[in-house]
């Protein structure tokens, strides 16, 4: 063999070529700093398919004794670090099967029989995100079992709720808690779905025909836990739905975490002055010595644009591909990647972060008395007195104009006045316009009354353990 073959038959699929590669061209196109994460299920995915093959005949049992034994020593060695990645032979498939053919020989060689690196990818990444949604997932119950801590801690308190970032009717602090416990439980929801779709081998189908060589995909699928094999090879070989349903599952966690850390941002400033979030969570000003700043949350509200373009990212590369493999598909893993790392993080800090939140009850209630906020109650106890809710959202609004110049609360009108806006009034109306009153009246099924309130926090806590 001559110099020139030598050098480019480095490459296990050399022997089309003439040249050796460009040295330019090989750093444009590895991929094994990144996709290293993916060597546990690489090889997991080899195993099972050398045993196939064994089983096939195509593997004779001292091959498949040799591969296994193999795979598990390059395995143990890049667990350990001790593992030379070789950024020439592109990524981590190829380099643990070039590994794996210089340290055992032709027996190494035959392993790739019946499968293309297109397939030997495609279960790899469905193996890791598999991985991926169940740790999420555990992730996810953490953070709603926080929310339950600490709606059961605040039962009972009342707070302001706002609708246009104004205030508008008084809720349970521990009803506003437990919409989030809803929102990530969607989030969990949607994880155990794309698990599901994506639990099915594409193991088997090759470069995207198929093979000619006897394949059992089922035992393959079996062996690595899937429910299933892909129907389409096509399909198969060029698929990165579950890529992109996984990653816009990550991109709504982080918008909630988003949405949860603008209020947090936002109730810790003087001027709402309704939590405090442990000194270990925030920062100071390296100028202003008075500053105690919710650097955290600020971070995860700021970190939900790298999710989100992440998205982005895969949208946007699939969005022109013809069928089926093409080689901007190795562009899908990096975002995928990030978006895991920076919900993971996300989750787990701020699921720390909440286990120490204190919400400042009294300052929180004297919010709920004033602007008004128990007007619909009035206009609710006018429709009980038989006068059209129309009509009676004018009357109220009448009485609140008049509170409002007056620099009074509705509840601090008095009888005359109230009767000044409607005969109908009578003195217990009192009864309405109170905060505790008007909170306890939301008795409709997933109101902020009370009794809904246990209701909804106990059937939290028996879904995540809570107690």
């Amino acid at each position: 063999m001559n110099q020139q073959n030598s050098e480019h038959s480095t490459k296990l699929w050399g022997g089309r070529f003439r040249e050796r590669t460009a040295a330019s061209v090989e750093a444009f196109t590895a991929s094994i700093d990144y996709d290293c994460r993916l060597f546990r299920y690489d090889i997991a995915g080899s195993k099972a398919h050398a045993t196939m093959l064994a089983d096939q005949g195509v593997l004779s049992g001292e091959d498949l004794a040799a591969i296994l034994a193999g795979l598990s020593e390059i395995e143990a060695e890049i667990a350990a670090g001790t593992f030379t990645l070789r950024p020439e032979l592109e990524d981590i498939h190829m380099n643990i099967e070039k590994a794996l053919v210089e340290r055992i020989g032709p027996a190494g060689a035959r392993l790739h029989s019946g499968r293309s690196r297109n397939d030997q990818i495609a279960v790899d990444f469905k193996l890791y995100l598999r991985d991926e949604c169940d740790r999420l997932v555990q992730l996810l119950d953490a953070i709603r079992r926080a929310f339950t801590r600490l709606a059961r801690r605040y039962l009972g308190a009342v707070m302001p709720g706002y609708t246009h970032l104004q205030r508008a009717q008084p809720v349970l602090v521990s009803h506003h808690l437990l919409a989030y416990f809803e929102m990530f439980g969607r989030d969990r929801g949607r994880l155990l779905d794309c698990r599901n779709r994506l639990n099915l081998s594409p193991l088997g189908c090759a470069a995207l025909a198929g093979t000619g060589l006897p394949v059992d995909r089922q035992q393959v699928a079996e062996a690595l836990g899937f429910a299933g094999i892909t129907a389409n090879s096509i399909d198969s070989a060029g698929d990165r739905d579950f890529a992109i349903e996984f990653t816009s599952a990550c991109a709504l966690i982080q918008l909630h975490l988003s949405r949860l850390s603008e209020e947090l941002v936002l109730w810790s400033t003087q001027e709402f002055d309704f939590v405090d979030i442990p000194d270990r969570f925030c920062t100071g000003s390296s100028i202003m010595p008075q500053k105690k700043n919710p650097d955290i949350p600020e971070l995860i509200r700021g970190k939900s644009g790298r999710v989100v373009g992440s998205l982005m990212t895969l949208l946007t590369l699939v969005k022109g591909l013809p069928l089926t493999y093409n080689r901007d598909l190795q562009e899908d893993k990096e975002p995928v990647f990030d978006a895991v790392d920076t919900v993971s993080a996300s989750l787990a800090i701020m699921a720390e972060l909440l286990s120490g939140l204190e919400f400042k009850t009294e300052r929180l209630a004297e919010a709920t008395r004033s602007g008004c906020m128990t007007a619909t109650d009035l206009a609710d106890y006018l429709v009980l007195k038989n006068v059209p809710f129309r009509e009676a959202h004018g009357i109220v609004g009448r009485a609140v104009a008049h509170s409002l110049n007056a620099g009074k609360d509705l509840s601090e009108l008095s009888l005359s006045e109230l009767q000044s806006f409607s005969a109908v009034i009578e003195a217990d109306v009192f009864t309405v316009l109170a905060v505790e009153g008007s909170v306890n009246s939301r008795l409709s099924a997933g109101g902020t009354a009370l009794p809904r309130v246990r209701e909804a926090l106990a059937a939290a806590e028996e879904q995540v353990g809570s107690k």
